[in-house]
This record gives structure tokens, sequence and C-alpha cells, in this order.
């Protein structure tokens, strides 16, 4: 049974955890060969992250440190599978590291910028986007549902994908002003 003291810290570390998450993932999907690969080694930094939780950075630099045990995990990970001929050297994957670490930022920018505009799309718009990309979801069927042709539905996702490709640039953009 956990104290208060060590349920408070479990849960900091639960929320900061899945706060990052997803980020972490797609970091570690990054540096490794396969999602399989990218599995084991997430089950790997939640091991060890969860092992250190005692040592928790403060909020802020929560995903630097998770990323940083990421890092480690991968790189050790891809040095037992050495014999692979399709594993990089740890000097190119320590550059990918880093390159990736400086993209999760800009991807989550992204990503905040797209939910924005995919919410100030007319709801006929929206609802026709969140149809087309929802699982297993085939325009054919989606078209003949519709009472639309293929072709009809392709073009309107294509007219609504370029819109909000430019509601997303201008976004970022104006996020870039002082």
């Amino acid at each position: 049974m956990m104290n208060a003291t060590e349920r408070d810290q479990h849960d900091r570390f639960l929320r900061l955890y899945v706060a990052h998450e997803e980020a972490l993932r797609g970091f570690v999907r990054s540096l490794v060969p396969t999602l399989e690969d990218a599995r084991e080694v997430m089950q790997e930094v939640a091991t060890v992250l969860w092992r250190k939780a005692e040592h928790l950075p403060p909020a802020d630099d929560f995903r630097r440190w998770a990323f940083g045990v990421a890092r480690l995990e991968a790189l050790d990970f891809l040095r037992t599978r050495r014999r692979d001929r399709h594993v990089f050297s740890d000097a190119f994957l320590l550059t990918l590291a880093d390159e990736s670490i400086g993209a999760g930022d800009s991807f989550e920018r992204e990503r905040i910028a797209l939910a924005a505009c995919l919410q100030r799309l007319p709801s006929s718009r929206r609802e026709l986007i969140e149809a087309a990309y929802a699982p297993g979801v085939r325009i054919d069927s989606l078209a003949a549902r519709l009472g639309r042709t293929p072709m009809a539905v392709y073009k309107s996702l294509h007219r609504i994908r370029m819109a909000l490709l430019a509601c997303t640039e201008r976004h970022l953009s104006n996020d870039a002003l002082p």
C-alpha cells in the first residue's frame, strides 16, 4: 500500500508521462527500424522512467529528461542488434535523435494549429474529413453512402485539405510573430 507522498509522486509521474507519451513514442519510432522495435523500446523507457521516478524533474524538464532516457534506451536496443546490417552508427543515431527532439516541438505546434483549423471548418466539411479518415473507411463506400461519386469525394477532400493547409500555415506564421 502506498502512503500519501508515494501516491502523489505516482500520480505526478503518470500525468507527466501520459502528457508526453505520444511525442515520446514518435521520437522512439524515429530511431528504431520497426514499429515492433519501437514498442519494445517504449516498454523499456517506461520501466526506466518509473524506476527513476523518485528523482522526477520539474514538469518543465520532464520532456527533455524522458527524451534523454528514450534516446539512451533506443541506442542500447540498437547496439544489441548490431548484426543487422540496417542498423545505423551511434553518431548518426545521436544526430537523428537531436533533430527529432526539435522536430517534436514543431509537430506539436502543427498538430495544435491543425486542430484549431479543423474546428473552424463548416460542420459539413469537418464531418466529411472525419468520415474519410475514420479507421477502415474506403472512399468508394463513403461516396456511395453520401450519394456522390468517388471522384467528387476525392475533389472535395482535396479542397478541404488545401484549406486546412492554408489555415495551418497562417496559424503557425501568426504564432511566429513577436
